[in-house]
């Protein structure tokens, strides 16, 4: 017989019983001292084996770094792992201040645009202006090389103190401009407009619910008053939440002492916080509407359901996201961090709004799967679970287990939208017009301090109108004027609204565009009307750990939701 043949004879029985003998010494190593299998020590030993036997080398530390994300999305939507690199990034959205150069952009054309230099700030100090182009950092080109929203910002933004060299496009200079800029601390704000937009009625958008929230609400609402406001719309659409304190104690500032806010309900008890306004509000008896839509989840949820619970004002819009888990960010020995789920939410009525992340449901898709069964634009198309019924403190009907359902539908709004109008959206042709003629025009708009001077200094709307189709005719899209006049109000006031931002900031765009906003309209006229004044005494309740000054902790949203007719980037 071939010795190859003897060998193999003589081998296979003995690797035969190494491995049994190995999978018996294994299968021990799983098992604790009850007899059960022992998951930790079975994870340790099968990254042992992998690193002591895979054909390859690997890094076991990379390996369980790259598995942990899939481990917690087992769990809930909500329960993620933040790599130690990406954890500063993460938290400056909510934290409420960075250190960076003071400047909000976007990228457009592969060229990172400055939409606002903020007040104060580094950049401001050395005159950076709206409109201006970076082409370069550190002497590196950036214009054209396609970089991310994520590349800019941490290039941008770093230790105070330290000095940023930045090239510069600028419309009025021929040459191209060079800035030092030290860089230092900057705001981050939640509080995109603040105005009255109409006579005794203050309007209010908050973006997120971050450190300075409460605080940046106070202030407006204090400027709104002394401006003459005595009802109050809070615009609460495309927030996705944050931190829960600051939601409660806005909450807190229109509730009657004893009202119910929110409570929390975990493994432990120790998760378990029902809250109670303490009635120091200063706000009690002004009448509200929250506005809320798709996008509105987690903290700005907390909030209208606390309003809407305790039938304190009018919530107007599109059924919320439905978000009714809490997490807390626990960070790790390495950097890095878990958000992780440890409670439910209940409004006051007692209803939980998450709505269901069960295996086989398409929980990413839920926005859209919404969007193509119509419910943007019709509320019967929307399905409520009519077995979870809960009751306000005055007895209407509200639903759980899916988001907050607003007392006052109003779809949305799809007037104007033409084959033209997408077809220039898409190419960003609006975005680009709008750079152009603010810098062409910056010295002359410039002379305008409000959006109704802004507004004055521009040209009519037919001029406008037929400026932009003309640029849009260079830049590729052919004139169709039967859609063109479908679309004519729709394109000329995302005109005006875009150069109102160039000039002004983020503020002029949403004082423009809510005067066509439906959703705005119909919450104007309904707290004009009294609509929005429900009875708002409550009975005074006695709690001793329920009060609005225990457990206050922060605790933060998974996942951040945007919605920005331009996604604008801070640095």
């Amino acid at each position: 017989m071939n010795n190859r043949f003897k060998n193999t004879s003589v081998w296979v029985p003995l690797a035969l019983a190494v491995a049994l003998v190995g999978g018996m010494w294994i299968g021990k190593s799983f098992l604790n001292n009850s007899g059960k299998w022992d998951s930790k020590a079975k994870l340790e030993t099968i990254l042992g084996i992998i690193d002591s036997n895979y054909v390859d080398d690997i890094d076991p530390d990379s390996l369980l770094e790259a598995s942990l994300p899939g481990l917690l999305s087992r769990l809930d939507p909500h329960s993620v792992y933040i790599p130690a690199k990406d954890l500063q990034g993460v938290n400056e959205e909510l934290v409420g201040s960075f250190s960076g150069i003071g400047i909000s952009f976007n990228l457009l054309n592969d060229t990172i645009n400055v939409l606002e230099v903020i007040s104060g700030g580094p950049s401001e100090k050395v005159g950076l202006l709206p409109g201006d182009r970076i082409v370069s950092i550190n002497d590196t080109v950036v214009s054209g090389m396609g970089w991310s929203d994520v590349k800019v910002r941490s290039s941008l933004r770093g230790a105070k103190g330290t000095i940023v060299k930045l090239g510069i496009k600028r419309p009025t200079a021929k040459k191209l401009l060079s800035f030092d800029v030290t860089r230092g601390d900057i705001p981050v704000t939640s509080i995109d407009a603040s105005y009255i937009i109409s006579p005794g009625v203050g309007y209010i958008k908050i973006n997120k619910f971050g450190a300075s929230t409460y605080s940046e609400f106070l202030n407006s609402m204090v400027a709104l008053i002394a401006e003459g406001a005595e009802k109050f719309v809070i615009d609460l659409r495309g927030n996705g939440g944050g931190f829960m304190e600051p939601a409660v104690l806005m909450a807190n500032e229109f509730l009657p002492s004893g009202s119910p806010i929110v409570s929390m309900k975990g493994k432990t008890t120790r998760d378990d916080s029902p809250t109670l306004s303490d009635g120091s509000g200063s706000f009690r008896d002004v009448e509200l509407v929250v506005l809320i839509d798709e996008i509105s989840a987690s903290a700005s949820e907390i909030f209208a359901g606390a309003i809407q619970d305790n039938d304190r004002g009018l919530v107007i819009g599109r059924r919320s996201f439905g978000k009714g888990l809490v997490q807390n960010q626990m960070e790790l020995p390495d950097s890095s961090a878990l958000r992780l789920t440890i409670a439910r939410y209940y409004t006051p009525s007692g209803r939980c709004i998450q709505k269901t992340y069960a295996p086989g449901t398409d929980y990413d898709r839920d926005i859209i799967n919404r969007y193509e069964h119509g419910e943007f634009y019709n509320a019967d198309s929307i399905k409520l679970n009519k077995d979870l019924a809960f009751t306000t403190l005055h007895g209407r009907t509200v639903y759980g287990g899916g988001g907050i359902m607003p007392d006052v539908f109003v779809p949305n709004d799809t007037a104007g939208v033409t084959s033209y109008y997408i077809n220039v959206l898409n190419a960003g042709l609006i975005q680009k017009y709008t750079f152009d003629y603010s810098d062409k025009n910056r010295q002359q708009l410039e002379a305008g301090k409000t959006v109704e001077e802004i507004l004055r200094i521009l040209p009519d709307d037919d001029m406008l109108l037929e400026d932009f189709v003309a640029y849009a005719k260079k830049n590729g899209v052919t004139p169709r004027w039967a859609l063109i006049n479908i679309s004519r109000d729709l394109i000329v006031n995302s005109l005006k609204a875009m150069i109102a931002r160039n000039v002004l900031g983020v503020s002029g765009y949403f004082e423009v565009v809510n005067e066509t906003d439906p959703t705005v309209i119909k919450a104007v006229e309904e707290i004009t009307t009294g609509n929005a004044s429900f009875p708002i005494s409550a009975p005074e309740v006695k709690s001793e750990n329920g009060n609005l000054s225990q457990n206050r902790h922060h605790f933060n949203m998974g996942r951040h939701w945007i919605d920005f007719s331009i996604a604008m980037g801070m640095a």
